[in-house]
């Protein structure tokens, strides 16, 4: 296996994890995440040796990710499809604060794109606000008032359900 090979397969198995993560944030479906993740993953060994050598990896990385879940979500097919599981008749029991991860997750899912990926980015990822509007393709000025915009109704929809922190009996 060239180095290259070599290089990007340690990369690889370091970081794939983290962008899976990411993608997920930003989509809310693991599956997509996948998708997003492997669409990064392939784009960013095409241009290994030229990000390799210039340290930006990383950000390529996200960058990919964030404008394909982007994408994804502005796609009119897409948004006519909803996936349908069983719904079990009893609530499975869960560990203190479960519930609580999910109320976010299903908030975070209901925000717009752009500000889903803001609130991401720079408090999931606790990127700079330049850095987040280079990824996104904006001016600090629309990071900034995006991410308020998206913390904002966060806060809207996990007080319109229950309180985030409950006291544990």
């Amino acid at each position: 296996m060239p180095d290259r090979d070599l290089e990007f397969r340690a990369y690889f198995e370091a970081r794939a994890a983290v962008l899976r993560r990411t993608a997920f944030l930003l989509c809310g479906d693991w599956h997509k995440a996948e998708d997003l993740a492997q669409t990064a993953l392939v784009r960013l060994y095409v241009a290994w040796p030229r990000l390799h050598r210039d340290g930006q990896v990383d950000a390529y990385a996200r960058k990919i990710v964030v404008r394909a879940a982007i994408d994804d979500s502005r796609r009119w097919f897409r948004r006519r499809e909803t996936a349908m599981g069983e719904v079990p008749d009893i609530q499975a029991a869960a560990a203190p604060g479960v519930d609580d991860v999910i109320d976010v997750r299903r908030a975070l899912a209901e925000l717009p794109p752009g500000q889903r990926a803001a609130v991401v980015l720079r408090y999931w990822e606790d990127l700079p606000v330049a850095e987040t509007a280079q990824l996104l393709g904006c001016s600090e000025g629309t990071v900034k008032s995006q991410a308020a915009k998206g913390l904002a109704a966060l806060r809207r929809l996990l007080a319109a359900g229950r309180p985030v922190l409950r006291e544990q009996s």
